[in-house]
């Protein structure tokens, strides 16, 4: 069987490392964490006892658009509830986006090193990804703004950027879709915008009305703590969602997800004890890196990439052997430096002082 020109030599996707294989292979029983930026402080606790009263319907379908969530969500977000569309993971509304959008003969506009499904699923259909180089960690939205053709359908920008987790503010992004050609969409990923305390931030919601071609992202697999349960949910006018919904899989989002989603979301002092948390773990990594002399990218999500003077996937062998696992530079387009999660104040702790334990020995590496 010959698969289909499009995805030949694409590469499949490399998750962070995950605790039980490290646990087996190391034989190791503490092992952290820290390298896909998941939310170290778990869910809200009113998400366990939710899940008890949707028990004796396993073996019902979920309904297809997430009606209780859709009305949760929206109250909290103030949003008119049909302009949501739900997904199995953001990943898979991105994925929604390019299958209605993109085709052969078609191109794509994304930075150099951001989340690398943009360019997947645009190879995928076909298409062609246009990749403009970062500007100090930043999406380049002028250079953006100027690559866009005729042929462009979709400019993807990752607001906080991962990996390097830098923002575009307010006022650029608003610039930028000033007079914006009608046929290109802008997706704004905003998977960890719950984080972000900086006030330049961007009030994307505000933009839709006057930017209809606007289709913004976001999840609950970050500060809602909610990853293994996989819901996302993009956000934008009725009429483009009315296509995204054309490819959507039917009952994409499991009965337990949005079960769990819709307790979470209720739960907004969860939100702020994890946001206010991971500002605290951030400046005393950040702090901490500034004494060593460690270049890092102004950082607004829960993570920081950081420049170790080393081969990348050295310094993840070396702190997989003391048990912490972090997130190698090397595949994400920064071959020295490393991207870790904010943990716990203990993980925090365990981290920096076995980083430190790298620094005394990196003559032997």
């Amino acid at each position: 069987m010959k698969p289909k020109a499009s995805i030949q030599g694409l590469g499949v996707y490399q998750p962070g490392k995950p605790l039980e294989e490290v646990k087996r292979e190391l034989g190791i029983e503490k092992v952290i964490k820290l390298a896909s930026n998941e939310n170290p402080f778990g869910c809200s606790s009113q998400v366990w006892t939710s899940l008890a009263e949707v028990k004796d319907q396993f073996h019902l379908y979920p309904e297809g658009t997430a009606p209780i969530l859709r009305e949760a969500l929206a109250e909290h977000i103030e949003v008119d509830p049909r302009r949501m569309i739900f997904g199995n993971g953001s990943d898979e509304v991105v994925q929604m986006i390019a299958r209605a959008y993109l085709e052969p003969e078609t191109e794509s506009i994304m930075a150099d090193h951001t989340f690398p499904r943009y360019e997947t699923v645009t190879r995928i259909e076909g298409a062609t990804p246009i990749l403009i180089p970062l500007k100090d960690g930043t999406h380049d939205l002028k250079a953006m703004r100027e690559a866009i053709t005729e042929k462009t359908r979709i400019v993807w920008i990752c607001n906080p950027n991962n990996p390097t987790g830098t923002i575009v503010s307010h006022e650029e992004l608003e610039q930028f879709l000033d007079d914006l050609p009608d046929h290109v969409c802008v997706v704004i990923d905003e998977a960890y915008a719950e984080y972000v305390v900086d006030p330049s931030y961007p009030d994307s919601l505000s933009l839709l009305d006057y930017n209809p071609n606007i289709i913004i992202t976001r999840t609950f697999s970050k500060i809602y703590g909610l990853a293994a349960f996989r819901v996302g949910y993009g956000i934008g006018h009725p009429d483009v969602l009315k296509q995204l919904n054309r490819v959507r899989e039917p009952f994409n989002v499991n009965r337990l997800a949005q079960q769990a989603a819709t307790s979470a979301v209720k739960d907004q002092t969860f939100v702020l004890y994890c946001r206010n948390q991971n500002r605290l773990g951030m400046k005393k990594i950040m702090s901490q890196l500034d004494r060593w002399g460690c270049h890092y990218f102004p950082a607004h999500g829960n993570f920081i990439l950081f420049d170790t003077g080393s081969p990348a996937d050295e310094v993840f062998q070396y702190l997989l052997q003391k048990g912490i696992i972090v997130r190698s530079g090397q595949a994400l387009g920064f071959p020295t430096s490393i991207r870790v999660t904010v943990g716990t104040d203990e993980e925090n702790d365990r981290f920096l002082e076995a980083y430190q334990s790298l620094i005394e020995e990196k003559g032997s590496l």
